[in-house]
């Protein structure tokens, strides 16, 4: 199965198991006529293999310098842990370490904003489950510049093209998108 196939493959999963056209109410705090919960797929075997294997595969043809992947929690991280994975086990990408990015530091142990093991000066990419205003997003980019890394991206599996989250993201690094909310609603069509 090329990439093409992949993405047409997690698309049709997303599309069955995290999109539901209903009235929400966002992290955000703004109405929405649709919501995405990634999780419902990405934590399936066959979707987290699909993440995995799509993003490694990305970010080896659009950021080649990286060396570790790293996912806001807690929905980004199942897409870093997957990316990693694929990433070791495929001889033809280089290998990505995983690192996990938090909204809050740990109210207890050592307070930390970032867990894994990841060197200062280490060219990173960030990746996001769903992006709408994009400051979960830019608030780990924040963290991931404090912790000394060297930021060369962002992916997010989901832009709701809604609030010009990423807009916001493009004005600080590299912005890329596997889906938008007009792939949901013309999937079906």
């Amino acid at each position: 199965m090329d990439i093409e196939q992949k993405k047409l493959r997690l698309l049709e999963l997303l599309h069955r198991f995290s999109f539901e056209e209903k009235e929400v109410t966002l992290a955000s705090g703004q109405k929405s006529n649709f919501y995405v919960d990634c999780r419902k797929t990405i934590l399936q075997a066959q979707g987290h293999y699909l993440v995995g294997n799509i993003f490694a595969q990305l970010i080896n043809s659009e950021f080649p310098d990286a060396k570790a992947v790293g996912g806001v929690v807690l929905g980004a991280a199942p897409i870093a842990s997957a990316t990693s994975l694929i990433s070791y086990s495929n001889p033809e990408i280089s290998s990505l370490d995983a690192f996990y990015l938090r909204k809050e530091a740990k109210g207890h142990g050592n307070k930390k904003l970032m867990e894994g093991n990841i060197a200062a000066d280490t060219p990173v990419v960030i990746v996001e489950d769903v992006v709408t205003t994009g400051g979960s997003t830019i608030k780990a980019l924040k963290t991931a510049l404090n912790e000394n890394l060297k930021v060369l991206g962002v992916i997010a599996l989901v832009d709701r093209e809604e609030n010009a989250g990423a807009a916001k993201i493009s004005q600080q690094t590299r912005f890329i998108s596997l889906f938008t909310k007009t792939d949901f609603f013309n999937f079906a069509k």
